[in-house]
């Protein structure tokens, strides 16, 4: 599975998926670092306003918030204080400079 930019270039090659509520509590904390190839993402039913933050994150995150694919935000988060906010049904955290060139509007996807 890879997470792909406008349907052509790779953001990601290895993906985990935050699929139940304490993995979703979890997200990145107390890791040390992620592979620079690494995406978490959680998927939830409907889009709804979502917040991430980087609490026990010792390192900067590229996150995005998407809606049907699309991305509705993008923001860097810096390791431990970050905090952010954005409508999403589906949220990725990628190691910081991973989306660099993904804009607000742009597709984003998960990919066999």
């Amino acid at each position: 599975m890879q997470l792909v930019h406008e349907g052509r270039r790779p953001i990601a090659t290895s993906v985990e998926f935050a699929d139940t509520f304490l993995a979703q509590a979890r997200g990145l904390m107390f890791r040390r670092s992620v592979p620079d190839d690494y995406a978490l993402v959680f998927r939830f039913n409907e889009a709804e306003r979502r917040s991430l933050h980087m609490l026990f994150v010792p390192f900067p995150i590229d996150a995005l918030w998407l809606v049907d694919g699309e991305v509705t935000k993008r923001a860097r988060l810096s390791g431990w204080t970050g905090l952010g906010w954005g409508t999403a049904d589906t949220i990725v955290e990628l190691p910081a400079g991973a989306a660099d060139g993904v804009d607000i509007g742009d597709a984003v996807e998960l990919v066999e």
